[in-house]
């Protein structure tokens, strides 16, 4: 069975933010590819988006944010973290910084790690989820080792009724990954190179970072 598609449109948003708070899987587009995301304090929601790519639970995918504002409140934030995401969000940069200690996640979410992703997408329809249900633990919306799908017709056909609604925001916009960068050591780490060029975020801090291997 298809998942149920409807526009990505005022209420196209409702309803998918409906889907999320009753504990659902929806598919929606990004500034880059096509993502699937459940609400954060769903009961095993982050093993139904594993299972819905057929995945096993071996590392820890990022939160989607409505804004740089809701960052604090699921990790700490180093000084580095807010300049680099003033300058960069929203944008195709992903920041990892410490998870806040008195804040519980899904261990599955981090991978066991004690560090978290965070982004802020330079597209509407994530920061609205996100503004309504909160931080969005977010994947790329395909089968695990096969190609991402990039239009809402095909991932309803690839994934089924393992998702509750997709948004169609027209054909993914595709372009680089987001850059990658460790906060939680002084200076950043770039852990993967992306849309954001090392140059600009030094030129942001004022100082070298460590660009990685």
């Amino acid at each position: 069975m298809s998942a149920r598609i409807v526009p990505d449109d005022a209420d196209g948003r409702g309803e998918a933010i409906a889907v999320l708070r009753a504990g659902g899987i929806v598919a929606l587009p990004t500034d880059t590819v096509y993502g699937i995301a459940v609400a954060l304090d769903t009961p095993g929601g982050i093993e139904a988006l594993f299972a819905a790519k057929d995945r096993p639970p071996d590392r820890g995918i990022m939160l989607l944010l409505a804004d740089a504002a809701q960052a604090p409140e699921i990790g700490e934030w180093p000084a580095s973290a807010a300049r680099i995401a003033a300058a960069f969000w929203p944008g195709g940069l992903t920041l990892i910084v410490p998870q806040r200690p008195d804040v519980s996640l899904p261990a599955v979410l981090t991978g066991g790690a004690t560090t978290i992703g965070l982004r802020v997408p330079d597209h509407d329809a994530p920061r609205a989820l996100a503004a309504a249900v909160g931080p969005l633990p977010t994947t790329s919306a395909n089968r695990s080792g096969l190609p991402e799908i990039g239009d809402a017709a095909g991932i309803a056909e690839g994934l089924g009724d393992a998702i509750g609604l997709v948004l169609d925001g027209g054909p993914a916009h595709g372009g680089p990954p987001s850059t990658v960068v460790d906060c939680t050591v002084d200076p950043p780490r770039i852990l993967r190179a992306g849309a954001i060029e090392p140059g600009d975020i030094e030129a942001v801090l004022g100082s070298a970072i460590d660009r990685g291997a």
